[in-house]
């Protein structure tokens, strides 16, 4: 038993595979199947060459646009234009790329004739575009720009892809200009609408103003302090006429005390002369005349101070006493009292419906500020407003000014389509080396796959692998001289036929490098 667990071990043993093993197997399967090898990589490499000869070249012309920022210091020019590079840059891609462009450039320059007779108009565009690479250069993802732009066009012809780079350069160029004239005239009409509709509110409540101001004259808070001097002056005026009517009145009174003391003497001279004489008496008539005077001037003073002359008693004689007799000095201070009483009081009335006129408007004064507070908070507002939009509106004129002089952010033209003189697709050599190592793939697959199918035993761990038993001797190989000589010859003719081939790959190979 102990023999048996040996002869297993060691089988065993011999049948683990080590890596030169694997190496050992791998270059026997090469060699076994070299002809698969040779015969799938030229096969493959000649007809990967024959279908690349067969595509036709493709040129690709190239344009670099450099982003040149605004030349004046914002500071002094504001741009109006605010929108990233990289959302300009999509608005322009699709101006540039639209439809009925893209059917001019393919008009001008002859493009896709042979597309254009058995596809759609839709699906000839989708290619073109296709064929049309605009990638901005040097991203800067936080502020959404770039510092150039690179717009390249691929077609069958050199020149042509030249020339309709060429144009989409100019596009792209002319595109910007006017993207940004646009915006900055939209800009400026804008603010220029805005701005005649706040001046046109602004005369409005101008208007307002001036009304307001007209209508409440005397009542407004400026004159407040005018009107409390004016209610002093008029207070003052009013108690100096007071004054100077008290006085007028005590001076009537005394008048009126002279009068009756006059009137209690003429009294007494009439019961006097009534002792003597009759009542009918001239100088007692006369006394009557006077008494009665004296009477009505008290009664009326206004009516016996008038400078209407008495008439006379009836039965009094021309001259008695009538012609030539002087006024009574009593009548004329009566007169002039009274002239001064009647002004006095006149003027003591002016003044109190002037003061109580004042006493109104300061009374309003504040009800006045409240209403031109609300009406001066709207006007400043509105000229607030309208000097915002007359200062927004020249900075965008200067904008405006700027961008038609192009010295504003705008592209310049540092690298001009190129003329191609290698084509850009297909890249023959990658594509050639790729069907080599494409033909030595399959060789190797279609020799794995004859050589799992192969079950015959070559060595000795082969034999080992499907038999238990130990191998006890073995008998070597006897080869005739003949099959030696065959065999040599055989070897010969196979190194010739895959050297050629080989030869073949390595100048097909080499056609297609020259090629391009």
């Amino acid at each position: 038993m102990s023999e048996i667990s040996d002869v297993t071990s060691v089988q065993a043993q011999e049948q683990e595979t080590s890596p030169d093993e694997m190496w050992h197997r791998f270059i026997r399967l090469v060699i076994r199947g070299r002809w698969w090898l040779l015969g799938s990589t030229c096969g493959v490499t000649f007809a990967t060459i024959a279908v690349l000869l067969a595509l036709p070249n493709r040129y690709t012309s190239e344009a670099t646009l450099l982003v040149v920022q605004q030349q004046v210091p914002e500071r002094y020019v504001t741009p109006t234009t605010t929108t990233d590079l990289v959302s300009a840059l999509d608005a322009m891609t699709q101006e540039v790329l639209s439809r009925s462009r893209l059917l001019a450039i393919m008009d001008t320059y002859n493009l896709y004739t042979t597309e254009r007779q058995r596809l759609a108009p839709e699906e000839v565009i989708a290619l073109m575009r296709q064929n049309i690479d605009i990638q901005p250069l040097d991203v800067n993802p936080a502020h959404r720009d770039f510092t150039a732009l690179k717009i390249s066009f691929t077609t069958s012809e050199a020149h042509v892809a030249q020339e309709v780079a060429s144009r989409l350069t100019s596009l792209f160029i002319q595109e910007n200009v006017k993207t940004r004239e646009d915006q900055a005239s939209t800009t400026t009409n804008f603010l220029r609408a805005e701005l005649e509709t706040a001046k046109s509110k602004l005369d409005q409540q101008e208007q307002r103003l001036r009304d307001f101001k007209m209508s409440s004259l005397g009542e407004l808070p400026e004159q407040q302090q005018e009107n409390v001097q004016v209610l002093v002056g008029l207070q003052t005026q009013l108690q100096n006429t007071m004054t100077s009517l008290n006085r007028a009145q005590q001076q009537r009174l005394y008048l009126e005390s002279l009068v009756r003391d006059d009137l209690t003497r003429l009294m007494a001279e009439r019961k006097t002369l009534l002792a003597t004489i009759t009542e009918k008496h001239p100088r007692v008539v006369k006394i009557d005349q006077e008494i009665a005077n004296k009477q009505a001037l008290l009664e009326n003073p206004r009516q016996h101070t008038s400078g209407v002359s008495t008439p006379p008693a009836p039965g009094a004689m021309p001259g008695d006493g009538q012609e030539g007799e002087p006024v009574d000095p009593l009548k004329s201070q009566f007169e002039a009292n009274r002239l001064e009483i009647e002004s006095l009081s006149k003027d003591e009335q002016q003044l109190k419906a002037d003061i109580s006129r004042c006493e109104q408007r300061l009374s309003l004064t504040p009800v006045r500020e409240q209403q031109l507070s609300g009406i001066l908070r709207d006007y400043n507002l509105l000229k607030q407003n309208y000097a915002d939009l007359l200062s927004r509106e020249q900075q965008s004129q200067l904008a405006m000014s700027l961008e038609k002089q192009e010295e504003g952010q705008h592209f310049r033209l540092v690298d001009p389509p190129s003329l191609p003189a290698i084509p850009s697709s297909p890249k023959r050599l990658k594509i050639s080396l790729g069907g080599v190592a494409a033909g030595l793939f399959l060789g190797l697959a279609i020799a794995f796959l004859l050589e799992m199918r192969d079950h015959s035993l070559r060595t000795e761990k082969e034999v080992s692998r499907y038999f238990a038993l130990p191998l006890i001797l073995g008998i070597p190989a006897i080869e005739l001289p003949f099959k030696a000589r065959r065999r040599a010859w055989r070897r010969a003719f196979e190194c010739l036929a895959g050297s050629v081939l080989i030869i073949a790959v390595a100048a097909a190979e080499f056609y297609v490098y020259r090629r391009g």
